[in-house]
């Protein structure tokens, strides 16, 4: 049987870099090589498409996450839009590299969660794992997604948005008014934490504004919510599944950057997490119809918060999670019955599925 070529895309530009390099590292050594013959594609800094014959030649200090790089490649790689059997060019060689048949996208936070890689893959008629263009640029976009969940009916957290041609007019005593204290500050296109801050102090309030804006042309400040932190994974097209959800018990003020990816000891994950069934089942429900909600495809893990009265609200989508070591998304479908090469298998699957149905 021939293998499926299958090129794994991480890197980029955004601050989720080392994330996304994480993430490849661990898809790349658990993928089945006896099915497919693999691509590393990997994305520097600058934006430069790079290929590697293997993770030796690919990282650097690839068992440190906070040292974690990727190496300079002699070869570079040009996308040829729309045709089938050459997309891809070497260079400078220009030795055409064959049909990919599928694109895994590992490249997190802007330009490859946000629609704008989807967008480049779609033009170029590659099938690719995961959401589409408009499921992962509103779902990247915390203010449009909150106010598309809320629309139908899915409770989120109170928040305010501001964009930066509004920054001299925010102040904190009437946000504080709005959402009391403390609160949360966002950039509303970044995901894993990246250039969030928990605020107090009037103090604390405007350097986690000139915090965010570091990150982001808009953002949003939330209300905290007091509760427990739920994640829950859904996998499909059409008909998409639930997993049974996990708890986040972190040992610092909120779930960090830091406490995902980089200390093994900023938090405990409970999988499952510990709940009554019927709670269990509302959460399932719930992270399916957030999931339709926002037109997703393949994968998204569904973040929530469970208050002390039993209210469900939405913290945020993921519509390309962490695929670490540590990553919440197929642990949480390992306890419920699909291991990790399986699930890799699934969604591969699910992206050549969809892609013919589109075409």
């Amino acid at each position: 049987m021939m293998k499926l070529k299958v090129g794994l895309l991480f890197g980029g530009k955004s601050p989720e870099h080392q994330v996304s390099l994480q993430s490849a590292k661990s898809v790349f050594e658990a993928i089945d090589k006896d099915k497919y013959e693999i691509l590393l594609i990997g994305i520097d800094k600058e934006g430069k498409w790079n290929l590697y014959d293997n993770l030796d030649t690919c990282l650097l200090n690839n068992n440190n996450p906070n040292l974690i790089e990727l190496k300079k490649s002699d070869k570079s790689i040009a996308l040829v839009p729309g045709e089938l059997s050459n997309q891809f060019l070497e260079l400078p060689s220009g030795a055409s590299l064959g049909k990919i048949d599928v694109i895994f996208p590992l490249v997190h936070g802007g330009l490859g969660e946000d629609g704008s890689m989807q967008g480049l893959l779609r033009f170029a008629n590659i099938p690719f794992v995961g959401p589409g263009v408009l499921a992962s640029a509103v779902s990247m976009d915390k203010d449009v997604a909150k106010r598309l969940l809320s629309d139908a009916g899915l409770r989120v957290a109170h928040s305010l948005t501001f964009t930066r041609k509004m920054k001299d007019t925010i102040a904190f005593k009437k946000v504080k008014k709005k959402l009391g204290t403390p609160m949360f500050i966002k950039p509303a296109n970044h995901g894993s934490s990246v250039g969030v801050s928990k605020v107090e102090s009037k103090e604390e309030f405007y350097q986690g504004i000139n915090h965010a804006f570091c990150y982001d042309q808009k953002i949003i400040v939330e209300e905290a919510i007091v509760g427990r932190e739920i994640e829950c994974a859904v996998l499909g097209n059409d008909e998409p599944i639930s997993s049974l959800p996990g708890e986040i018990l972190t040992q610092n003020t909120f779930y960090s950057y830091d406490a995902k990816y980089i200390d093994e000891k900023g938090a405990q994950l409970t999988i499952p997490a510990v709940l009554e069934d019927i709670v269990i089942q509302e959460i399932k429900e719930k992270a399916i119809k957030a999931f339709k909600v926002l037109h997703c495809e393949g994968l998204a893990r569904i973040d929530f918060f469970l208050t002390q009265n039993q209210k469900l609200i939405i913290n945020e989508i993921n519509t390309l999670p962490g695929f670490t070591k540590q990553s919440m998304y197929p642990k949480l479908w390992e306890v419920s019955g699909i291991q990790y090469k399986e699930l890799i298998n699934t969604l591969i699957s699910l992206a050549i599925e969809r892609h013919q149905i589109s075409i």
